[in-house]
């Protein structure tokens, strides 16, 4: 009974599947970007829109309809000049390839997730006073893993059966043999509900080392399942939602997660160095706007916690959140110190891109507007070198307001 409800839950995930990849067919051919449906063309390969598609590039990324295949329709839903759809917003890179991440892709993650599996499972050791326990092979490795990128969303995959062999050693040096069987390792099941089932090998006499495996060996097995989860969403994941930079398409290496004892921001040596510029700066004032479809709470949130901009930077970030607690994102390009922070309401702070001048900083404001369910977001930036206007305004638009509506799906409904 147990083997027929496994197998039935798997036809149902492959259904859910088939379901969700004809969805994105039809959505492609619904706006004229795949064969077969209204607009007509065939998609070229790596899902860029067709030569003959209806788009065409304006200077600062905007797509603009023309007279064709797809009719007045969707001409008239194109985006105007500075407003419109996000989903119409054509990235300024030369392939074209996945603007704005609109169309369907996937990844084949099953051979690395068979590696990584592995290498966690075979550096499992725990020690007791009854002696040690190793898993010393991976005998059974069935599955298959994918990853989804549909909307600037990612979808993730993976369904696995697996069987290790491991070996204790009592204190006395006598060697026992077991098994350990992992039967449904799945997307629908969190750690704690994978089933994990130990046992010792055929003939093997009873041993105190069973339940050392039970115990200690089956909370590190679940720590190797959390880790290979962890990683596949996050190391696996960079470069399937790519933001751009000056036409260059940017992707970061993966970082290493920050350690508690590290997580305070270490003063700047510029900072510590009291240095005197005998040039006045000529600055500018830059102001922009935008609604998201998410509470005043829910977006503040997003600025001022760690992991959170770490998410939709795609990159290492340390930020202290409280009046006069530092911050560093991007890796260290951008830094600053927050001024003031009223919950739900405002965030102040001392911001600087590297490349500016030596210890200058602009001051950001961002004010967060209820607007019946949904932010209407205001940035107001003082202090900008005139130089950097245009680079800073592109650069927040880009990679703060964009990013974090692709990242956690703030952006524009539906037709």
């Amino acid at each position: 009974m147990v083997e027929v409800g496994r197998k039935r839950s798997r036809r149902k995930r492959r259904r859910r599947r088939r379901r969700i990849r004809k969805l994105a067919e039809g959505e492609r051919r619904r706006l004229g970007w795949g064969g077969g449906g209204e607009g007509g063309g065939k998609s070229e390969p790596g899902g860029a829109a067709p030569a003959s598609s209806n788009f065409q590039a304006l200077p600062g990324g905007w797509g603009r309809g023309r007279e064709g295949a797809c009719g007045s329709r969707i001409r008239d839903q194109m985006a105007k000049w500075g407003e419109g759809d996000p989903r119409w917003i054509v990235e300024e890179r030369a392939d074209a390839t996945n603007v704005n991440n609109w169309h369907w892709t996937e990844r084949d993650a099953s051979n690395w997730s068979t590696d990584k599996l592995k290498s966690l499972f075979l550096a499992i050791q725990v020690q007791g006073e009854e002696g040690s326990c190793e898993v010393t092979e991976v005998s059974k490795l069935d599955g298959e893993a994918s990853i989804n990128n549909r909307k600037g969303k990612l979808i993730f995959f993976y369904e696995w059966t697996i069987k290790l062999n491991w070996t204790g050693t009592s204190k006395s040096g006598v060697k026992y043999k077991g098994h350990v069987e992992i039967p449904n390792l799945s997307d629908e099941n969190d750690v704690d509900e994978v089933e994990v089932s130990v046992s010792l090998a055929k003939d093997e006499p009873d041993t105190t080392l069973l339940a050392l495996m039970k115990q200690e060996g089956v909370t590190k097995i679940r720590d190797a399942v959390e880790t290979y989860i962890r990683t596949l969403k996050t190391e696996f994941t960079q470069g399937m939602i790519l933001p751009t930079l000056n036409g260059e398409t940017v992707d970061p290496a993966p970082q290493p997660p920050v350690k508690a004892e590290e997580s305070k921001v270490k003063p700047s040596p510029l900072a510590s160095q009291s240095k005197t510029v005998g040039v006045k700066i000529p600055t500018c004032k830059i102001v922009l706007k935008d609604t998201f479809l998410t509470s005043p709470e829910e977006l503040f949130r997003v600025f001022v916690t760690q992991e959170l901009v770490q998410a939709f930077t795609h990159a290492s970030a340390v930020l202290e959140a409280d009046k006069g607690g530092k911050f560093q994102l991007l890796d260290g390009n951008v830094t600053g110190e927050f001024l003031d922070l009223v919950p739900e309401n405002k965030i102040v702070m001392k911001w600087r891109f590297k490349t500016w001048p030596d210890g200058h900083f602009a001051t950001i404001t961002l004010t967060f507007i209820d607007k019946d369910g949904e932010t209407e977001l205001l940035m107001e930036g003082k202090g900008i070198p005139s130089p950097e206007e245009e680079r800073t305004r592109q650069g927040w638009q880009r990679y703060y307001f964009e990013s974090i509506k692709q990242t956690f799906g703030y952006g524009a409904r539906l037709f």
